[in-house]
Parts: structure tokens; C-alpha cells; sequence
């Protein structure tokens, strides 16, 4: 299923999932598409493994957390995101780190303080490997932290490979 691109996400110079700058991160990009949902991309470097050639479990929830708790600014113009109150995971089956790896996530419910999402890890062939869901508050991000999210320390990263479409397993 084919979906086009209506936004590209912020990142940041040093977030252990969106950081630019961190030489250990993951630097993965967040698209918000046409039907409400959010996409992130990135790829596993060996040092993301847990077993060898596979995504370690503990990254697999971080990624997971971090796109469902982003969904949130799709709605609220980036001013408003997500602070885990509770997260689950399943995982269902390896993900290899040599691959790109695309997590997907949606708003399941929302009310004037919290929001409920869940998202899958989804794998090359379109089978899901980890499925997650969570439970956020809606904060502010000037109440999150003192970072200069209007300068330095955050930005949009346009990339030449920037999609405008992004194919979804049915």
C-alpha cells in the first residue's frame, strides 16, 4: 500500500534515536503520512546488536517508544509530545541489523492530558517483528527540557533521499 509523505519530522544533534551528532545513535527519520500515521526509518550499525546480527531488544523498544510517543506532534503542530507513562512490547522475530528497519505508529485514543498508541517494527518482506504499545502525557516540550528547540539544538534534516511516498505491506 502506497502513502504519500505529508511531513518530515525534526531532529536533533544528540538524541540517542534522532541525534545527528551521536556517533552512537540511531539518526533515524520520522515522516508523518497521509493517514494520520507516523514512519521512522533508520539503520542498525553492529553497535545496535543484541545476538549477533540481530537488533538488541532494548533498542527494537526504544525506537518504538520514541515513534509512538512522536505521533502526538503530527496533531499538535510539534509543539506538544509524549512522555511515556507505560510501554509494552511483543517481540514476534528477529531483526536483522543489516537492513534498513521501518516502525510505524498511530494515536489509538486521546484525551486532554494523555494519548494511547501502539506501533510495529515492520521488516523487509512486510512481516511484523515487535508490535508496542504505550501510554503518554501530553507535555509541552518548554517543560520537558531547557534545550534551544527553536536553534542549535534541533532542527529539520533534509536528506536528497527524502521520500515522497512510502510503500506500507497492506
Amino acid at each position: 500500500m502506497r502513502k504519500s509523505v505529508e511531513n518530515k519530522q525534526p531532529n536533533s544533534k544528540m538524541c540517542f534515536v534522532c541525534g545527528m551528532d551521536n556517533k552512537f545513535g540511531l539518526k533515524a527519520m520520522f515522516y508523518e503520512l497521509e493517514d494520520g500515521q507516523l514512519i521512522a526509518v533508520f539503520k542498525p550499525a553492529s553497535e545496535h546488536q543484541g545476538y549477533p546480527g540481530r537488533l538488541h531488544g532494548g533498542i527494537a523498544a526504544t525506537i518504538l517508544d520514541e515513534t509512538i510517543g512522536r505521533a502526538i506532534m503530527f496533531s499538535h503542530s510539534g509543539n506538544i509530545w509524549g512522555v511515556t507513562v507505560d510501554f509494552s512490547m511483543k517481540l514476534r522475530k528477529p531483526v536483522p541489523i543489516d537492513e534498513e528497519v521501518r516502525v510505524i505508529s498511530r494515536i489509538v485514543s486521546e484525551n486532554k492530558r494523555s494519548f494511547e498508541g501502539e506501533g510495529e517494527i515492520i521488516l523487509k518482506d512486510g512481516t511484523v517483528a515487535v508490535q508496542g504499545k504505550g501510554k503518554y502525557l501530553k507535555m509541552d516540550i518548554d517543560k520537558i527540557s531547557s534545550s534551544d528547540f527553536e536553534g542549535e539544538d534541533w532542527g529539520l534534516v533534509p536528506l536528497p533521499d527524502d521520500p515522497e511516498f512510502i510503500e506500507l505491506p497492506d
